[in-house]
């Protein structure tokens, strides 16, 4: 009777460049092929999806990687399974399904793998070394040793200074300097509670967990992005990244889907509409993110509200040219307003929703200012008073923004309004100082009078009765650290008070803004400082114009529209 043959020995050398009995082999497929073996050896002897993320591929890439390997596999004769069965004979199995793990190692084949490292056996150590295993599994495996994931009294402490951080940025403390950090309890010693990028960089001290460490991260993102910082929120986002890959922690998912809504914002804040645009549709088509998607409401309300502000953008670049297409993008972008307004009360955040109640008001004031009045959503009882709309709902973000404990007021709602205000004033360009005076602004009186019933969210201790004191109120705030506007809101206002100041004669005061107006506007994308650019040179007047010299105007350009949150 004829001896059967014995497979030959496999010899994979780990070192750099990687080989398989001799000849070159790709990385990816030498790492599975490893992770199966000690699988095998030391594990539940399955591979999932998860293991192969950050040290091989991210989720984008799996199949691609998956694929390959078993290509490689076939060329080194070798038997791979997958699915949840082990006992499976591999020639069986439906290849189809092959892509979604998990994988293992038939006991013969695993027999036959001598990993190496500069040809000599390789050491246990030095194999986990390769997969990039980390020394925490190995201590989570030591008798008496608590569960990764297990409940520590150290979380009360963590989870306490994340919602600090929150109530922060909530507060416009988003970076608001600090003498020292006395303790964990958010607070400095003055007394003072501290900023949010100082809470949350304090809650990062505490993190116990991957899913922690990873949520630091992801609050520092936004934080960053809040602030008009897009490289530091960039940095952060790819630490986030590498994280989630990293480690399959709970909540990866939600990470994932917020890391992708905050790189739309950046792409958002540089004016990169196509790409913000792009990595929302992106997200929505991904089964496990559009999952998310349907499910939180605190998700779908951040992606609807940047959805629509995409549109809202959109839609005032095209008014001029492609009045039929700007009206579908201004139909969706109130809708998609409409349906983060929802998500926000269904999550019972009143922050949100003031946030998308201002966006939905001057969304609404601006289609007007384009021509495109006539939409359908703005219609009421037949016509539209697209004015008193707005300012009504401006007035529901500033009501939200009283009636919530700790909530600090909004200056993007002073911007809205103030810039509704003398929206009407159109006077020649570079006017007279007189037939600048000679316009009529609505007085903070009469847009009270449009808010109707919502007229109380206008406090005198907020809402002074000129807006140059309106503006010159929120300033002080930033000035003095109460506050913290980031580029694009602390520009608007000094814009604003400059105009404002001017039109009561105020000229010094108003010269004052302007030049603190041009040290802040290199931070501002080109968009944005050709919005202020263009409306320094042409609505302020002659006499103004002459002693605080704009900025000159870009050569080539479009007319430059409002700059929106």
């Amino acid at each position: 009777m004829p001896q059967l043959k014995t497979p030959a020995p496999l010899s994979l050398e780990l070192t750099s460049p990687q080989s398989v009995n001799g000849k070159r082999a790709a990385f990816q497929s030498l790492w599975l092929l490893v992770r199966m073996q000690h699988a095998h050896d030391a594990e539940s002897g399955l591979v999932r999806l998860a293991d192969l993320r950050g040290e091989v591929s991210d989720a984008s890439t799996l199949r691609m990687v998956v694929s390959r390997a078993f290509r490689d596999f076939k060329a080194w004769n070798i038997e791979v399974g997958w699915g949840e069965d082990t006992q499976r004979e591999p020639r069986f199995l439906n290849a189809e399904r092959r892509s979604q793990g998990p994988f293992w190692l038939p006991a013969a084949e695993a027999k036959r793998v001598r990993m190496l490292v500069g040809g000599r056996a390789a050491t246990a150590a030095e194999v986990a070394s390769f997969l990039g295993l980390r020394a925490r599994k190995r201590r989570a495996a030591e008798p008496g040793a608590p569960p990764p994931d297990a409940v520590h009294l150290q979380d009360a402490a963590f989870w306490k200074q994340l919602v600090a951080s929150r109530q922060a940025a909530r507060q416009g403390r988003l970076m608001t300097p600090v003498a020292s950090v006395a303790s964990v309890v958010g607070g400095n010693a003055t007394g003072l509670p501290t900023s949010a990028l100082e809470s949350i960089r304090l809650a990062g001290t505490l993190a116990a967990t991957d899913f922690q460490r990873a949520l630091v991260t992801l609050n520092e993102a936004m934080l960053w992005r809040r602030l008009g910082d897009n490289e530091q929120a960039r940095r952060r986002l790819q630490a986030l990244k590498k994280q989630r890959l990293a480690h399959h922690v709970a909540g990866n998912d939600y990470l994932g889907s917020m890391e992708c809504i905050v790189s739309a914002w950046c792409a958002y804040t540089a004016r990169d509409l196509p790409l913000a645009q792009s990595l929302l549709s992106g997200m929505a088509e991904d089964a496990a993110r559009g999952l998310v998607l349907r499910h939180h409401p605190d998700v779908r309300f951040e992606w609807c509200n940047l959805w629509a502000l995409v549109c809202r953008s959109r839609a005032l670049g095209l008014s001029a040219d492609d009045k039929p297409a700007a009206a579908a993008l201004a139909e969706e972008s109130l809708q998609r307003f409409g349906e983060a307004l929802a998500a926000a009360f269904e999550s019972h955040s009143f922050d949100a929703a003031q946030h998308v109640a201002a966006n939905m008001g001057m969304a609404a004031w601006l289609f007007d200012r384009v021509g495109l009045s006539d939409l359908p959503a703005l219609a009421h009882d037949g016509h539209a008073d697209t004015t008193r709309r707005a300012v009504q709902w401006i007035a529901f973000s500033e009501w939200l923004c009283g009636h919530t404990d700790g909530q600090g007021r909004s200056a993007w709602n002073a911007i809205y309004l103030m810039r509704i205000a003398r929206g009407h004033c159109r006077p020649d360009k570079q006017p007279t100082l007189a037939q600048f005076r000679a316009q009529k602004p609505l007085d903070p009186a009469a847009i009270s009078t449009l808010a109707g019933p919502l007229a109380d969210a206008f406090d005198a201790t907020h809402w002074p009765a000129r807006w140059v004191d309106v503006a010159q109120a929120r300033l002080t705030d930033h000035q003095a650290g109460r506050r913290r506007y980031p580029g694009l809101q602390h520009c608007s206002l000094l814009f604003e008070h400059a105009w404002y100041a001017a039109h009561a004669g105020e000229l010094q005061a108003a010269e004052q803004s302007l030049g603190f107006l041009r040290e802040a506007l290199p931070q501002l994308v080109p968009s944005d400082r050709a919005y202020f650019t263009e409306s320094w040179n042409d609505t302020l007047p002659a006499e103004l114009v002459l002693e605080a010299k704009p900025p000159r105007r870009p050569g080539a350009r479009k007319k430059a529209a409002h700059p929106a949150r």
